[in-house]
């Protein structure tokens, strides 16, 4: 078998991998004097028609593509020898070891290296997923990655290989399926038979977990689905948000394209240059509570403060003279009283509200509440929950401002103070944060919570 020449042309020297009706071969060219690589598809007993039309697939895939990151289709024949009956296809060879291969020698991969992996990645996906139809790879793992010997301070050349399950066009309802993949790196949809470009995604975000825990994605902890792979893992807080987007079990929760998952990676790296510089602010009392799937802040009342006593001075003689003109207003003769009362009705509007304000600057609390479907603001007081704008879907956020305090002239020309505020803009809806005296008190809390929530979004902050 070692000594076989295949087509007439290709002398093999040695096998590379094996599996059920298919060997992958070392060969060398004796017409051009290069190493290619022959895979093979055997007619034997365990051969399948479904194998026959993936292999087929194949070849035509690998023939319409020019990317440096991916082997040349070089040739295919039929063989027909005393040992093998069958098809081979020929491709480019690519002297380099898997990242499987590199992983189970005990090499580790830094944060930094993950991310160039991925940026290599990302960048071979845009180009399949661009074309016409997409290419969808569908087996994305790391055994079907090569990377190259480093190169000055490069980390190497990234190559994706082995096509054979590839998906080159949209799938039909009602059409007949191949379910193909690695268990462990296929995304839920995939099992039903389904692939779209994010389930690429799904499998690069499993191969990198896989790079930083050493560990098999179906071997990792699950919940709802989710593999748990933070605590194998030391990574910062943008790598880690980033990952947990790209193996989102849900198509419409996890990140659509690579060229949005290459933005987002690129983001979150700039998003951890200045996260590692900033925490909560000695001293302040605003609560922060966070996980993967939930954000809440709490920004307590702002205490007793001096200049509330003319607040309460003046709401208590307010609404004491409303009181006293609605007592003498009813006491009038039916039906006179009735406009003189309904009269009040505003004043007492405005005195409740000077009694909210009061007793809100004392005991009350904003919270802002965000989840995987909505992001909600309230305002308690007393046990009861208070709104003013309803809450709005999560998906719906695309924009957060960060304005620090800074002064500007009303109309008159006279100084006015603006106080630092954040404002989250869902849809039509502005959701406030500060911007009054019983908010965020300073630059240095707005720039925290800013970044908090800008990591945990994947959103930039506009200033």
């Amino acid at each position: 078998m070692m000594t076989e020449i295949l087509g007439n042309r290709y002398a093999v020297q040695q096998q590379l991998g094996k599996k059920a009706g298919r060997r992958t071969l070392l060969a060398h060219d004796q017409e051009t004097q290069e190493l290619v690589v022959v895979k093979l598809l055997s007619f034997g007993s365990d051969f399948e028609w479904d194998s026959l039309k993936l292999f087929e697939r194949e070849a035509e895939t690998l023939k319409s593509l020019s990317h440096p990151s991916i082997p040349r289709y070089l040739d295919y024949f039929e063989v027909n020898s005393p040992t093998i009956k069958g098809f081979a296809l020929v491709q480019s060879y690519i002297p380099a070891k898997t990242l499987e291969q590199y992983s189970q020698t005990g090499r580790t991969f830094t944060e930094d290296e993950v991310k160039e992996i991925a940026k290599a990645l990302l960048e071979i996906l845009i180009y399949l997923h661009g074309l016409h139809p997409p290419v969808i790879h569908r087996d994305l793992k790391p055994s079907n990655i090569l990377l190259g010997e480093r190169s000055g301070n490069s980390l190497g050349q990234v190559y994706l290989i082995d096509f054979g399950s590839v998906q080159t066009a949209l799938v039909t309802e009602g059409a007949t399926r191949t379910v193909v993949g690695t268990y462990g790196y296929m995304p839920p949809e995939q099992f039903g038979g389904r692939t779209v470009p994010a389930s690429d995604l799904y499998s690069l975000g499993a191969t990198l977990i896989y790079l930083v825990t050493g560990i098999h994605p179906a071997d990792l902890p699950q919940k709802d689905c989710r593999m748990q792979f933070e605590q194998e893992a030391n990574l910062s807080p943008g790598l880690s948000k980033w990952l947990r987007q790209l193996t989102e079990p849900s198509l419409e929760r996890r990140l659509s394209s690579a060229t949005e998952a290459l933005k987002a990676l690129e983001a979150s790296q700039l998003l951890n240059t200045t996260a590692l510089s900033l925490g909560k602010p000695a001293g302040s009392k605003i609560q922060l509570h966070k996980n993967e799937d939930f954000l809440e802040i709490i920004i307590p009342p702002i205490g007793f403060q001096l200049s509330m006593v003319f607040l309460g001075l003046f709401a208590i003689a307010w609404n004491s003279f409303i009181l006293f003109w609605t007592i003498g207003a009813l006491s009038a003769p039916f039906p006179i009283n009735l406009p003189f009362a309904l009269f009040s009705l505003p004043f007492w509007a405005a005195g409740g509200f000077m009694i909210y304000g009061f007793l809100f600057s004392l005991l009350g609390r904003t919270r802002l509440c965000i989840n995987h479907q909505q992001i909600d603001l309230t305002y308690d007081l007393l046990g009861f929950k208070f709104r003013h704008l309803r809450p709005s879907p999560k998906n719906s956020i695309t924009k957060l401002i960060c304005i620090p305090e800074h002064f500007t002239k009303d109309s008159q020309g006279d100084r006015i103070r603006v106080l630092p505020k954040l404002d989250i803009w869902a849809g039509v809806n502005k959701y406030q944060l500060g911007g009054t005296d019983d908010g965020i008190k300073s630059d240095v809390e707005l720039e925290w919570l800013a970044h908090e929530l800008s990591n945990w979004l994947g959103l930039e902050i506009t200033r």
